[in-house]
């Protein structure tokens, strides 16, 4: 299935959301998340206060917004050559970043700040568009493939779940890439049991 891809604003728009970002990310490294104000935000961006406020409403708002384009890839997932390859180095990678303070931190403000889940449903298009192309690449090389949402459901969830609520403990015995929890191995072991079930070469 394939999705379009998220629109960026344009012109002075996109100015202010960059300069603003740029802001967020150079102050956090600087004086600390406890430290910083939509004031302070605002002043090293080059714009007034109210803009902040009008465009983001709070302090809260603003880091989900960040913490959500900080979630965006930069550049679609790497052609190893195969269907079950491309999709265990994806996973591998997706866990690498996620399951690391920042990435958890990222995921923690993406998802206070918008508790409508529209914020949920952007990082979510996100690793839909990057299976979508590792499938791409599978059917045009001629490979069966399984769908976007499987993909989803059963690799993608499962590590999320683990991010978000169960960091710290390892893989239930059987469980795949048991006995790790966020590892490669782990990873490795979701792609391998979806490729199982859906009778892919792997």
């Amino acid at each position: 299935m394939s999705r379009k891809p998220m629109v960026r604003p344009g012109g002075r728009s996109a100015r202010v959301q960059e300069a603003v970002h740029t802001a967020v990310r150079e102050l956090q490294a600087e004086v600390g998340r406890p430290e910083l104000t939509i004031p302070l935000v605002a002043a090293r961006a080059g714009v007034t206060p109210s803009t902040v406020y009008r465009r983001w409403g709070d302090l809260q708002e603003l880091l989900s917004d960040v913490a959500v384009e900080n979630l965006r890839p930069d550049t679609p997932p790497q052609d190893h050559g195969d269907l079950a390859a491309d999709l265990r180095n994806w996973a591998e990678q997706f866990i690498e970043e996620m399951a690391s303070p920042i990435g958890r931190a990222y995921i923690r403000d993406a998802l206070l700040g918008a508790p409508d889940g529209d914020n949920a449903a952007r990082c979510s298009q996100y690793a839909a568009e990057q299976i979508d192309v590792v499938l791409a690449r599978a059917a045009e090389r001629g490979e069966d493939a399984p769908g976007v949402e499987l993909v989803l459901d059963r690799v993608v969830a499962p590590m999320m779940y683990r991010i978000l609520f169960r960091p710290g403990d390892p893989a239930a015995p059987g469980a795949p890439g048991a006995p790790g929890s966020l590892t490669a191995e782990y990873a490795r072991g979701l792609v391998q049991d979806l490729l199982d079930g859906f009778g892919a070469p792997h």
